[in-house]
């Protein structure tokens, strides 16, 4: 591996701790997150074929390893992420840090795929392209999954319930 090979992925460390943060909201498993990924990235990376950005491709690493960790959790009901906030920097007044934390909260509560797709593209400002690579999923997918996600998210910190999917009735 190359130096500069090493610099950009060390240059990724602090995206993908805000990632992880993002998608786990407690800091001891965001870490263990980055952790694994930065040692698999290490382990695999005569495998990455230097096609697209090296962020991306750890990004995506980031991604499948929570995903098989969220299924791993899923089959274990005893386990839970719980409704630990994130280490939250001390902000200028109480009520921003109010609202980072309400804002957590309902980041916290969207399903998982619209939280991933929101916290990639509107966090990290990756394309919708390398986002979808990332979560594997088409580009329109990612987008119809980011439109669902900003408008709970708005709803939620509006004080509305999010509109339930209405059923679409045909007309015969």
């Amino acid at each position: 591996m190359r130096a500069q090979d090493e610099t950009a992925i060390v240059a990724c460390i602090p995206s993908l701790r805000r990632y992880a943060r993002g998608l786990l909201s407690d800091a001891a498993l965001a870490d263990d997150l980055v952790q694994d990924t930065l040692e698999r990235a290490w382990s695999r990376f005569s495998l990455w074929q230097r096609r697209g950005e090296i962020r991306a491709w750890m990004f995506g690493i980031m991604h499948n390893h929570f995903v098989d960790g969220a299924r791993a959790r899923r089959s274990r009901p005893e386990d839970s992420a719980g409704d630990a906030l994130p280490e939250v920097p001390q902000r200028a007044t109480h009520t921003d840090r109010l609202e980072l934390e309400d804002l957590d909260r309902a980041l916290q509560r969207l399903p998982r795929e619209q939280r991933e797709v929101l916290l990639l593209v509107a966090v990290e400002g990756l394309s919708y392209q390398e986002a979808a690579a990332i979560a594997g999923v088409p580009v329109g997918t990612l987008m119809s999954r980011l439109a669902r996600g900003r408008d709970r998210l708005r709803q939620d910190l509006q004080g509305r319930a999010p509109a339930a999917a209405t059923p679409i009735h045909r007309v015969k």
